[in-house]
């Protein structure tokens, strides 16, 4: 399925889950097994569920990944496994697709993603000034803020991101929300961020998103009330099995 523009061309659409094997915190985790499937298997069923995506490719660095997955029917791209984030392995993905006009970047450790926040992220690109795009969430608990491994993020009136931290102050609490973690671009604003160089807040924070807001690229986000669940840890891992054996599953809205 071809998407149409506002100026009627043909757009296609493409979504790439960057599956790095040697995670820091959990390593392989996206192998690891979740109510009978790996992990990383969910999360490409629950992406490909999205609708206004043409094609889902999986960018793994790893031959056991590529071993894990032989037996299912997915769409799975070798890459360079000294990748320093996840856009630059979905850039090299996309440089090999000439005709991807925009990219979903979703992460490869959410088995309970909702493809419904894709297509609300999707949906933003309906506006050709977006060159790139994210989600955030109304649901930030106060542990949340208080939790490193949470990504918090300000946005200005019109919804563009100002600013993406781990740790906060008492001063910023205000107008805060949760970072989703998947992002969207125009092609062109891809290539041009995986050319950059790394910034010094990028490699401090270990937040590739600011690498594109240290080079004044404006970044639109999703406003959702979406409960998204990463697998960072042996902790996350832990509640999203139970959750998923029980089968339990995590109903999101996309409200903005």
């Amino acid at each position: 399925m071809y998407q149409e523009d506002f100026e009627g061309y043909l757009i296609v659409i493409i979504g790439v889950i960057p599956a790095r094997l040697e995670s820091t915190r959990l390593p392989e985790k996206i192998l690891a097994p979740i109510a009978g499937k790996p992990l990383i298997v969910h999360v490409i069923e629950r992406a490909s569920m999205a609708e206004r995506l043409d094609k889902v490719f999986v960018a793994i660095d790893s031959p056991k990944t590529k071993e894990v997955l032989k037996e299912y029917t997915f769409d799975v791209v070798m890459t360079d496994s000294n990748h320093s984030s996840g856009t630059d392995r979905v850039a090299e993905v996309i440089k090999g697709i000439e005709d991807a006009e925009v990219i979903i970047n979703i992460q490869g450790d959410e088995p309970m993603l909702d493809p419904g926040v894709i297509d609300g992220l999707v949906a933003l690109f309906d506006n050709n000034n977006i060159s790139m795009a994210t989600a955030v969430s109304r649901k930030l608990s106060v542990n949340d803020m208080l939790d490193p491994n949470v990504v918090k993020v300000f946005l200005d009136e019109h919804n563009f991101a100002i600013d993406f931290k781990r740790e906060l102050y008492d001063m910023e609490i205000g107008g805060v929300y949760r970072h989703l973690g998947i992002y969207g671009y125009r092609r062109e604003a891809l290539l041009q961020l995986a050319s950059m160089d790394c910034t010094m807040r990028e490699q401090q924070e270990s937040l590739e998103q600011l690498r594109a807001l240290e080079n004044k690229i404006p970044i639109k986000s999703l406003i959702t009330d979406a409960i998204q669940i990463p697998v960072d840890t042996a902790q996350d891992f832990k509640k999203v099995s139970a959750l998923m054996n029980m089968n339990i599953s995590i109903k999101e809205q996309v409200i903005e």
